[in-house]
């Protein structure tokens, strides 16, 4: 992924040369205000980790041009087939969540005075495609060039999926998860997207910090174009 800025930008004189127009990309919040997901080493709902980097993300891609279809960000959402139903007509959807850990691996610390759980085992990012998604390629393409940025940013992949998935691009932490509904019932490209592990109190702390999230949505969002806007060119050519 060593040119993937020059991609972008041949991607984006390509499309717009040819009056193509800027793609669309679905955010999708995870879990919801009734059902918020797991908690954080310090109590905190996944669904509000997924919500604040899902708002962070929408920025960075509205700012290079991208459209943006907002899915659940009120957290009302009613089922998990309603996400990518939502999203209909977007070349691409990414499903905002934030990790945890089996109860099995878990320690207890007194946190503002009561027992919360946490893992010291286990951070980094991780990124989900679906063989039953019907556009694998596209997904796995994508994927692959979120982690590669992300990995040139600074951010690491979590090695733990080996433990339960079978890897799609290990060295880019892209696993494959194929029962996702939210990813087999899109129609488009899609991908789940872990930021990070909410239960490993150091990262929680970094999870919540503006500057780090902005970084991490800047990578994300480069990657996200590298793919679209390569897929935009290559559609464009005779």
């Amino acid at each position: 992924m060593k040119n993937c800025l020059a991609i972008i930008l041949a991607g984006f004189l390509v499309s717009t040369a040819t009056g193509a127009a800027p793609p669309r990309v679905a955010v999708d919040v995870g879990h919801t205000l009734a059902d918020p997901g797991a908690s954080s080493a310090r109590g905190r709902s996944e669904f509000a980790f997924n919500l604040d980097f899902a708002k962070v993300l929408a920025a960075a891609l509205r700012a290079e041009k991208i459209k943006v279809q907002e899915v659940n960000f009120d957290g009302l959402i009613g089922s998990l087939a309603e996400r990518p139903a939502q999203a209909r007509g977007s070349d691409f959807f990414i499903a905002v969540h934030h990790d945890s850990i089996a109860a099995d691996y878990l320690e207890f610390w007194d946190w503002d005075g009561e027992e919360a759980s946490y893992t010291t085992l286990k951070r980094g990012f991780g990124i989900f495609v679906s063989r039953r998604n019907p556009e694998l390629a596209a997904s796995l393409r994508c994927a692959s060039a979120m982690g590669a940025m992300l990995r040139r940013a600074g951010f690491a992949p979590t090695p733990w999926h080996a433990r339960k998935h079978q890897p799609a691009d290990a060295d880019n932490g892209v696993w494959y998860y194929d029962n996702l509904v939210v990813l087999h019932k899109a129609t488009f490209p899609a991908v789940l997207f872990e930021a990070g592990v909410i239960k490993h109190r150091e990262e929680e702390l970094e999870l919540r910090d503006p500057v780090r999230q902005a970084r991490m949505a800047d990578a994300v969002t480069t990657g996200i174009a590298a793919c679209l806007y390569v897929s935009s060119a290559e559609a464009a050519e005779p």
